[in-house]
């Protein structure tokens, strides 16, 4: 039977005040704080539970940290100049933020359960339960695709303060996802109204097909996954409530920040901007964010969505390789020239798009299929068409049902890379699909080992909790 370690209530108070995982003064059992609040006279009303909502996302997407200023998930692609070289430490800060998330996440569970939380009815504590387990499950979604197996600290964990229990397996690990995610699927709205930016169903049910698709694939290998991975995105399909946006120009706009296609984002808005949009540009910026001119010019298929996705022309017109100079990464440059100029955007960047839940569907699909279904055939080509400008275009042809398995699924493996390409997500088809050696350039192979497949756990975790293992090779 597996030990269970147990949340005590002493534990809870001290944790409420005391970030989790962050540094040694966690464990420093001298300081004596002079005041705090603890949990259960905090955690009372739904507009503090909301606040530890809006506190997690803040975390996660804050100028000049988080996702919104760590290229971390993407340094290494074959769309960047990564030399594979993964060190100690590395997207240290984005670990730490996750658990954060989590501690504050299963306090405000903890109060939900515990019926704390007054002034709320049954539709609003299922509305505010929804959010807590969509987000949570978020974050373990994040953690496991890059670091494996992590420790399961829940609502449901004992004196985890007191003793900090070892890495779960990566299926223990997912077990909570899926059950987190599916709680969310049923307790959230299908449609939040004018409170934009909030996680409704279809993005529970998108993401649940993604955590399904990635068990599908390594390190769990479970090909059962694949049935119930495209069940999941076609069920968003169906829906009805999401689309394409036609207009490739419109994509990415502030006008589409919240839809039709954009399903959950990281969110900016006046008052919590996004990280001074100069990082994504090479040519009129910074440059932080650079994308590798061999993959613009020898492995991006030559169409209008190539053009729209990357900077690859200045404000005057030029182009960069005329210039000597990178590409940046239009995407996230849909803000005016003004802002640009004054190092000012509330731009968002997409978590879950419904181009995302079309790949989803036509990869699981197919492989729980044996071959291409027509359905599967038509989810992707809505992609590809609308990457084409809806002309004919040789050099990218749709595809068809007359595919192998295998030729459609690394033609569905392309298109995200293409589609989805600075999205967070192409670090995670190459570790899933175990093809880093197959995409990067031949010089760097020197570099790469089965290591890498895994981040290394911070240093300081390793030495905090006797029980945390290293992931191998670091």
């Amino acid at each position: 039977m597996k030990k269970e370690y147990i949340l005590n209530r002493p534990a809870i108070i001290l944790l409420a005040v005391l970030t989790f995982i962050t540094s040694c003064d966690l464990f420093n059992l001298d300081e004596k704080p002079k005041s705090f609040i603890a949990p259960e006279n905090y955690y009372n009303t739904p507009a503090q539970i909301e606040s530890i909502l809006a506190g997690a996302m803040r975390r996660t997407f804050a100028d000049w940290s988080g996702y919104s200023y760590n290229p971390a998930f993407h340094r290494h692609t074959d769309q960047t100049g990564g030399n594979l070289i993964i060190t100690m430490n590395y997207a240290s800060a984005i670990w730490t933020l996750h658990w954060a998330n989590i501690k504050d996440l299963n306090f405000a569970i903890i109060a939900l359960n515990d019926g704390q939380v007054s002034g709320a009815n049954q539709e609003v504590e299922n509305q505010l339960m929804g959010q807590l387990k969509f987000l949570r499950a978020w974050n373990y979604f994040q953690l496991v695709r890059h670091w494996g197996g992590v420790p399961l600290l829940t609502d449901e964990t004992e004196d985890y303060f007191v003793v900090l229990p070892p890495r779960a397996s990566v299926a223990e690990v997912y077990d909570l996802i899926v059950k987190d995610f599916t709680e969310a699927v049923q307790k959230l709205p299908a449609d939040w109204g004018s409170l934009t930016g909030r996680p409704a169903k279809d993005a529970a049910r998108g993401l649940l097909a993604k955590a399904y698709l990635t068990m599908a694939t390594a390190p769990l290998n479970d090909a059962s996954n694949y049935a119930k991975a495209a069940a999941m995105a076609k069920e968003v399909m169906d829906a009805g409530k999401y689309r394409l946006v036609e207009d490739l120009t419109e994509v990415f706009s502030m006008e589409t920040k919240y839809g039709p296609e954009m399903m959950w984002s990281f969110n900016a808005n006046d008052n919590a901007r996004s990280t001074d949009p100069r990082i994504w540009s090479d040519m009129n910026g910074w440059g932080d964010y650079g994308v590798a001119s061999f993959w613009v010019d020898s492995v991006y298929p030559e169409q209008p969505r190539k053009y729209e996705y990357l900077e690859l022309y200045n404000r005057d017109g030029e182009r960069f390789n005329d210039l000597g100079q990178g590409v940046g990464i239009n995407k996230f440059l849909y803000d005016t020239w003004e802002n640009f100029d004054r190092g000012v955007t509330t731009i968002n960047i997409p978590i879950l798009r419904y181009a995302d839940v079309l790949l989803i569907f036509a990869e699981a699909e197919n492989m729980s299929k044996g071959g291409p279904t027509q359905e599967a055939v038509n989810a992707i080509n809505q992609v590809i068409n609308r990457a084409n400008g809806y002309e004919p275009n040789p050099a990218y042809p749709l595809l068809t049902t007359s595919m192998s398995r295998d030729e459609f699924d690394k033609a569905v493996i392309n298109e995200r890379s293409y589609e989805l390409c600075f999205e967070y997500d192409r670090w995670c088809d190459m570790v899933r699909k175990r093809i880093i050696p197959e995409v990067v350039r031949e010089h760097l192979l020197v570099n790469f080992s089965e290591k890498i497949y895994l981040f290394p756990i911070p240093e300081v975790e390793t030495r905090l909790n006797p029980n945390m293992e290293q992931n191998p090779g670091y």
